[in-house]
C-alpha cells in the first residue's frame, strides 16, 4: 500500500476515483451506462470540436458548407456520422441508465438523481440545439415548431418567442445563438457530471439488492475497470458499425434538402429520441396544455426522491412494482411509435391513453409498493 503522501493531490483525487474507490461487490451489467455515458460526453465534445472548425452559423451558407465538407475536409464525414450517431447513442445509454434507477431506487440519492435530471435536460437541449444546425428541411420546421410552443406561456410568450428567435421569425439571428449554446451547453454537462460522481462517490453506489454493502466492497480497480472496458467495446462496436456501414439510418431523409421557410414537409418530427415526449406533447388539443405536458414527462422524475418510502429499495421484492415498472418500458416504446405517426386518428387517441398511463406509473408505484410492504 502506497501512502498517501506519495501523492500529489490531484493525483490522489483520481486514484481515489478510478482506482481504490470501494465498489459493492454485487452490481451488475446494468452499472455499465454511467462510465459509458462519460464515454459519449467526451466522443461528442472532441467530434463537435471537430465539427465546429469546418461550420459556418449562417442560413445562407450553413446547409452547403455541411454538404461540401464532406468531400473537401479529410475525414469530416467520419466525425459528423460520429456525432449524429453518437447522440442517438447517447440518449440509449441515458435512458438505460434511469431505468435501472427507477428499478433499483437509486432515486432516493436525492442529490445524484436531481443532478442527473438536470444534466438529461440540458443534454436534450444541446442536441436539439444541434439538430438545428445543419439547416435542412427537418432542421428549421423542427426549431420553428418547437420555439413557437413558448408562446403558450401567458403573458410573456410572445416576448420569449422573439428573444429565442432574435427577430420574428427563425432566421439568421436564431441559428447563430443556437450554434453558441450548442457549444457552451456540453462543457457545463461536463461540469455537472463532476459533481453528480462527487456526490455519488460521497455517498456510495447501490446495488441490486438495495441493502446497505457496507462491509462487503471492493476497489473499483480493476475489477470495475475491466468490467467496463468489455462493456464500452459492446456499446462502441455497434456505434462504429453504424458509423461505417449505414451514417444515415437514424436521420430524416427531409435534413439532405436545404431549410425553406415556404414549403412545410408533409410531416414534421424531431428525432427518434425525443418521440416520447413529441407523442405526449400532441395528445394534449390545448396549446398550453401540451406544452405543460411536456414539460412534465421529464419533470415528473424530480418527483421520484420525494415519493412515498419503502421498506426495501428498489423493486427487486416488489412483484406489482416490477408488473408496473416494466409497463412502464413498454409505454415508452409505444409513446415512441405514436410520436412517429401522422396527427391523426386513430393515433391521437392512442397518444392519449399512452400518454395517461406514462404518468400514472409515477402517481402509482409509491402506493403500490407500500401496500405489498403491509401485506409482507
Amino acid at each position: 500500500m502506497y501512502k498517501a503522501s506519495r501523492f500529489s493531490p490531484l493525483t490522489s483525487i483520481i486514484r481515489h476515483t478510478v482506482v481504490t474507490l470501494p465498489t459493492p461487490i454485487n452490481i451488475s451489467t446494468w452499472w455499465n451506462f454511467g462510465s459509458l455515458l462519460g464515454i459519449c460526453l467526451a466522443s461528442q465534445i472532441f467530434s463537435g470540436l471537430v465539427l465546429s472548425l469546418h461550420f459556418t452559423a449562417h442560413t445562407d451558407l450553413s446547409f452547403y458548407v455541411v454538404i461540401q465538407s464532406f468531400g473537401d475536409v479529410y475525414y469530416n464525414w467520419w466525425f459528423r456520422a460520429l456525432h449524429a450517431n453518437g447522440a442517438s447513442f447517447f440518449f440509449i445509454g441515458l435512458y438505460l441508465h434511469i431505468a435501472r434507477g427507477l428499478y433499483y431506487g437509486s432515486y432516493l440519492f436525492k442529490e445524484v438523481w436531481s443532478i442527473g435530471v438536470v444534466i438529461l435536460l440540458l443534454v436534450m437541449a444541446s442536441a436539439f440545439l444541434g439538430y438545428v444546425l445543419p439547416w435542412g428541411q427537418m432542421s428549421f420546421w423542427g426549431a420553428t415548431v418547437i420555439t413557437s410552443l413558448f408562446s403558450a406561456l401567458p403573458v410573456i410568450g410572445g416576448d420569449v418567442v422573439v428573444w429565442l428567435w432574435g427577430g420574428f421569425s427563425v432566421d439568421n439571428a436564431t441559428l447563430t445563438r443556437f450554434f453558441g449554446l450548442h457549444f457552451v451547453l456540453p462543457f457545463i454537462v461536463a461540469g455537472l457530471v463532476g459533481l453528480h460522481l462527487f456526490f455519488l462517490h460521497d455517498q456510495g453506489s447501490s446495488n441490486p439488492l438495495g441493502v446497505s454493502s457496507d462491509f462487503n466492497k471492493v476497489v473499483f480497480h480493476h475489477y470495475y475497470v475491466l468490467k467496463d472496458l468489455v462493456g464500452a467495446c459492446f456499446f462502441i462496436g455497434p456505434l462504429l458499425g453504424l458509423v461505417y456501414f449505414n451514417p444515415w439510418l437514424l436521420g430524416d431523409p427531409e435534413n439532405f434538402i436545404e431549410g425553406n421557410p415556404l414549403v412545410t414537409p408533409h410531416h414534421i418530427q424531431p428525432e427518434w429520441y425525443f418521440l416520447f415526449a413529441y407523442a405526449i406533447l400532441r395528445a394534449v388539443p390545448n396549446k398550453l396544455g401540451g406544452v405543460v405536458a411536456l414539460a412534465a414527462a421529464v419533470l415528473v422524475l424530480f418527483y421520484m426522491p420525494v415519493s412515498p418510502k419503502t421498506s426495501l429499495k428498489g423493486l427487486s421484492f416488489y412483484p406489482w412494482g416490477k408488473m408496473l415498472f416494466f409497463s412502464l418500458i413498454g409505454v415508452f416504446f409505444l409513446l415512441t411509435w405514436a410520436g412517429s405517426k401522422p396527427v391523426e386518428e386513430p393515433y391521437v387517441v392512442i397518444s392519449q391513453v399512452l400518454s395517461f398511463l406514462y404518468f400514472s406509473y409515477f402517481a402509482l408505484i409509491g402506493p403500490i409498493t407500500r401496500i405489498q410492504d403491509k401485506l409482507l
